[in-house]
This record gives structure tokens, C-alpha cells and sequence, in this order.
């Protein structure tokens, strides 16, 4: 009969590790049955590659069991009918999680994927215990309940801030998580269709906003050169302070510019008066919309800030204007405004006045809140 997903999973993971048996945490009472936890379960197993780590799989992302009809159809194929694809390396850049250049990541011949079209993979630096932690386990199923309950997947390149550090209650600096093909187990083709293991890989929120500014698949892969396999270091710092990989970093930015075409800020206000343009923007944000207003304008890309209902649309043209479309302020720039801004905007309260188009723009305190909403930093 055919191989079911789970088993064409389990099998995928046993090639690399094959004088091992993984440990299996299932949920007593899955998903689709009415249970608080998606995933049918995750499984762990202990690797040496890179430094010793454990590895953790998700089931149940993707279709893990034969339909029946399958079944009947074909009573012969096995185990060694699944195509087994092992490079990655021509994935699209997807941007962000809000659907910016998104797609999908795999197809199988057929043009099917199965479920979602992906499982996850998190790798952790093990140290002296001799039973994996637990946590990570949770942080995989609060994804898959993001997942499930919003419809969105997951695609390499994709980012997320977890607004607190990925394993609760610790100091650790990993606060951000970036998507990216698992450069062990890439990719496999299944009776159900394709499905590609993408690494969860712990970021720090510079890292983050440097890779929102570039590409977010080509920033994870320059990363997993200094940290192989994409291995979670809950001790370690940013890689932005290593003067050769800011380097690259910076070079890639101006070489590929940004596939952020969108950023999401809590606090923003823009309006027009009497053909004039007034914007409010936090101090904490105006090094990384600089950034990325040189990244995507330089390129000849649209820019969009966005604050609940307040849309700023910047965009490249050979007259400045300042005008509204469709509810947005949107700032047509020429290269010598983009030069003026980014030279005359800098991240301290203030009001700036922009000389070569009608625009001011007013630099406010940013409130950095814990999760109950206590101010615990102003940057100002």
C-alpha cells in the first residue's frame, strides 16, 4: 500500500539519522478532533552536526495519512516511490509575513502540496541535560495555532517578532524567528504532495530589522554560514556587531535593495493641508525607515507605512508631490528629497522641515510597553 505522510516524514529524518530513534511527544487529543493543540505531536532526535543540538519536526502541518481512495487505487507502492529531493537552493524571496512576493515555496511534479505544503524544524544547542527541553515544543504548536487559526503559512524568508524572548521567562536576546528551508532535510514529495521542512531559526530584533531591509531569504542564508544548521544559541548575541557580516549585510542592501515592500508601526499620524504633507513618526523607528526608504525608493520600489487606518505611501518620480489616494498620504519623492531626508531625519524628538517638497516631519517619543502594557523604555 502507500506510504502515508507520517511515515514518508519519519523516514526523511531516519536517512540522516539512521542509528537513532527519535522521541515522539503526541498530543493526547489533536486538532481536528477538537484539542487545543494542532499538531498531531513533535519529534526529537539528538544531532552532532554543526555542535551537538537536538532537532525537533513537527507532524501535522501537512496530510499525514493516505486517503482512502489512495489506498484502493494503488495497492503496491511503497516507501521507495517518494521522490527524494535534497537541494533547495532556488527558492523565491517571500518578504514578510503579510503576503508581500509570496509563494509557494515547493511544488511536487504534480503541482500539489501537501496540507499547508510544510512542517517545521527547530534546532537547539544542547548542553549537559539529558532530556530535551520542553519549550520548544509549545513555541512550534503556538505557531501551528497562528497558522490554523488565520490561514497564513509559512514560506522560506518569512520573519515573525515573537514580542518576548522564544523561550519565556529566560534572558535570552532571541526575541524574533526567520523562516528558512531546513538545509538538512529540504524537501520531500509525498503520495498527498510536496512538502518542504522550514527551519525555525531564533533571531535577535536587530537582526530582524537589518533583514527586513534586505531579503530575508538571502540574510538566513548569509546567517547559517556563521551559525551552521540555523542552531538556536539561547547566550548568543546579535551577528550585526560582527564587523564581516555587517559588511555583507550592507552590501547586500545596496546591491538587491529590500523585499519589504510594507512596515507596520504602533504609532503614526500623516495628514495633508493646504497641499502640504505633516507626518508623526517614533524616534525608535526612524533608523530602520530610513534604511528601508533607501533600500526600496533607490530601487525604484514603493514604500508603505502603515498605522490602523493611517496608510504613508512613498514612491519614486521625477516631480516631488504630495498628495491623496484611496485614503493614503502618498509622498512622490525625487532622489535628491530621498537624499535631503535621509540626511536631515534623525531618531531624536524634533521637528524637521524638508526643503526640496512641502513635507514636515515631526519626530515623537516611542513607548516601548511590556506585555501588560507598562511602559518599560522611552526612546526619545
Amino acid at each position: 500500500m502507500k506510504t502515508d505522510g507520517f511515515t514518508c516524514i519519519s523516514n526523511r529524518i531516519r536517512k540522516f539519522y539512521p542509528h537513532q530513534d527519535g522521541l515522539y511527544y503526541g498530543t493526547l487529543i489533536p486538532g481536528f478532533l477538537g484539542g487545543n493543540d494542532p499538531l498531531d505531536g513533535v519529534e526529537i532526535w539528538e544531532s552532532d552536526k554543526g555542535c551537538p543540538h537536538w532537532l525537533y519536526v513537527t507532524y501535522g502541518f501537512t496530510d499525514l495519512y493516505c486517503d482512502e481512495e489512495d489506498i484502493e487505487d494503488d495497492d503496491t507502492a511503497d516507501s521507495d516511490d517518494i521522490e527524494d529531493n535534497d537541494s533547495m537552493n532556488d527558492q523565491n524571496d517571500t518578504g514578510g509575513l503579510d503576503g508581500i512576493d509570496d509563494e509557494d515555496d515547493a511544488d511536487s511534479s504534480d503541482n500539489r502540496v501537501s496540507g499547508f505544503g510544510f512542517e517545521l524544524t527547530f534546532r537547539l544547542k544542547r548542553g549537559s541535560e539529558d532530556t530535551p527541553p520542553v519549550w520548544p515544543i509549545n513555541l512550534l504548536q503556538n505557531l501551528a495555532r497562528y497558522v490554523f487559526s488565520t490561514g497564513n503559512a509559512f514560506a522560506s524568508g518569512h520573519y515573525l517578532n515573537a514580542n518576548g524572548p522564544i523561550a519565556l521567562e529566560t534572558n535570552t536576546q532571541l526575541t524574533c524567528i526567520g523562516f528558512l528551508v531546513d538545509p538538512e532535510l529540504g524537501r520531500i514529495d509525498t503520495v498527498n504532495g510536496s512538502i518542504v521542512f522550514l527551519e525555525v531559526i531564533g533571531i535577535t530584533e536587530d537582526e530582524l530589522n537589518s533583514m527586513m531591509c534586505w531579503s530575508g531569504e538571502n540574510f538566513l542564508n548569509e546567517l547559517i554560514k556563521h551559525i551552521p544548521y540555523g542552531i538556536a544559541d539561547l547566550s548568543r548575541t546579535t551577528l550585526m556587531n560582527q564587523p564581516d557580516f555587517r559588511r555583507t549585510w550592507e552590501h547586500g542592501v545596496a546591491r538587491d535593495g529590500s523585499s519589504t515592500g510594507v512596515l507596520y508601526l504602533p504609532e503614526m499620524t500623516a495628514r495633508l493641508e493646504n497641499n502640504n504633507g505633516y507626518l508623526q513618526l517614533g524616534a525608535g523607528h526612524i533608523n530602520q525607515i530610513l534604511t528601508l526608504l533607501r533600500a526600496r525608493i533607490d530601487k525604484d520600489r514603493s514604500f508603505v507605512l502603515q498605522c490602523n487606518d493611517t496608510v504613508i505611501v512613498f514612491q519614486c518620480a521625477q516631480q516631488p508631490c504630495i498628495d491623496t489616494e484611496n485614503g493614503a498620504l502618498v509622498i512622490s519623492m525625487t532622489p535628491e528629497s530621498l537624499n535631503e531626508i535621509c540626511q536631515l531625519l534623525k531618531p531624536h524628538i524634533g521637528i524637521y522641515t524638508v526643503k526640496t517638497m512641502p513635507l514636515t516631519i515631526e519626530v515623537i517619543p516611542t513607548h516601548i510597553r511590556d506585555n501588560d502594557g507598562t511602559i518599560v523604555q522611552t526612546i526619545k
